[in-house]
């Protein structure tokens, strides 16, 4: 989420190029600060509330809706605008990363909200397996995607994955101790969420100094 490219001038727009003068053409877009610490903070912190609860920390379930407004908010729509600004970067992974699980966590909180009420209680399960199916199935290819930036987010996407897929299975199964190991698999993914965007953070503020994220050669 946080692999950086050059921006694209302008001048390569189709159509552009005839309309530009040649000093337009060399002057170069402002650099914007990198959004990916955000994002990776708002996914990580909105994921380690949820999953203290899936891992049964905290064993009352109505404490739960504790997590819709930060899902709303800091997961859902802090992560969108960190997409949003990835797409000004240039840089494809975390623009589709952020912005998707962004949308994630917002319309977890809205089917948690207004959709899990009213479905059949005897079939909800169904439902929310398949929500939690969908996403894997996308966690999954960007997983492989991951193996070519760096190491921070290939861990963090690779636990995510596991998180994911105990999750489902435990969901669509009926059996709760696989939930509570996804919930426990989603801790350890906040933390590594949280490592990179610390990273992030640290290395953009302290001059000469770099926390490591194990970038891959190209």
């Amino acid at each position: 989420m946080t692999q950086t490219h050059a921006n694209t001038p302008a001048a390569d727009t189709p159509g552009a190029r005839e309309e530009q003068t040649p000093a337009a053409a060399a002057t170069p877009h402002p650099q914007i600060a990198d959004p990916g610490p955000l994002g990776l903070a708002a996914f990580a912190l909105t994921t380690f509330v949820l999953s203290v609860f899936n891992a049964g920390l905290i064993k009352d379930g109505s404490l739960e809706a504790v997590v819709l407004p930060l899902a709303l908010w800091y997961g859902g729509i802090a992560q969108l605008l960190a997409g949003m600004w990835e797409f000004r970067k240039n840089n494809t992974f975390g623009a589709v990363a952020f912005t998707s699980y962004g949308a994630f966590w917002i319309s977890f909180a809205a089917y948690v909200q207004f959709v899990a009420p009213k479905l059949p209680a005897a079939h909800a399960y169904q439902a929310t397996g398949l929500f939690l199916l969908a996403w894997t199935l996308f966690t999954a290819y960007m997983t492989i995607v991951a193996c070519r930036i760096n190491g921070v987010l290939l861990a963090t996407f690779s636990v995510l994955l596991v998180t994911f897929v105990l999750l489902t299975a435990g969901e669509l199964g009926q059996r709760a101790a696989l939930g509570h190991m996804g919930g426990w698999a989603g801790l350890l993914t906040a933390l590594l969420a949280w490592y990179g965007s610390f990273a992030g953070v640290a290395n953009a503020t302290w001059k000469g100094r770099s926390l490591p994220t194990w970038p891959f050669a190209a």
